[in-house]
């Protein structure tokens, strides 16, 4: 296989990053049109990414955050974003680089960018956990989901109430929930004819 010198997997998540970096713009100068918001996931130890201590304990590797109804002070420039948001009736300053963003989603139309970002940890005589942010090197393409393609959020199942004398299912924990997702077909529910 040719190798690819150019690196046109990382030119092409240069310009939808650049699609990011508009449309949070357009929001910071007018507001969010109609029904959109953003879910945005990026890299809590990447370089130039500044959130509290507390959040970084909280989400040492990454954290999605919700730019919706209760944000504040947005700012855009060529490389990152700063944005205040509330976590627990604590108000926070979030700057976060283009670079550290892992995934974007606006689920008022269902359209959503993934990057493949990976942290690298150097190591040296002075390692002090210092850590850069690289492409992964298997990216054909950045992955731009389609409407059709993006699966919605899962959604917690409610605890099954366990009746007095009865015992809880094997698989769940002393809470009640299971350990593990499970897919269960819509045909399931779908009436028999």
């Amino acid at each position: 296989m040719p190798q690819d010198m150019i690196r046109y997997d990382i030119l092409a998540q240069e310009a939808l990053r650049g699609v990011i970096r508009k449309v949070l713009g357009e929001v910071a100068k007018a507001g969010l049109p109609g029904n959109h918001h953003f879910f945005v996931t990026f890299l809590t130890g990447a370089p130039g990414v500044r959130i509290s201590t507390r959040l970084h304990e909280k989400y040492p590797e990454q954290m999605t955050i919700v730019l919706q109804h209760q944000f504040w002070d947005l700012q855009v420039t060529d490389t990152l974003f700063e944005v205040g948001l509330s976590f627990g009736d604590v108000p926070e300053r979030l700057v976060v680089p283009f670079s550290a963003i892992r995934g974007f989603y606006d689920p008022s139309v269902n359209f959503e960018l993934e990057f493949d970002v990976e942290v690298e940890e150097t190591v040296g005589d002075n390692d002090q956990g210092i850590t850069s942010i690289a492409p992964a090197q298997s990216i054909d393409k950045p992955k731009v989901a389609t409407p059709s393609a993006k699966p919605k959020p899962p959604v917690k199942a409610a605890k099954k109430p366990v009746k007095p004398g009865e015992k809880p299912d094997a698989a769940s924990d002393e809470s009640g929930e299971k350990s593990s997702a499970s897919v269960v077909s819509l045909d399931s529910f779908r009436k028999k004819k």
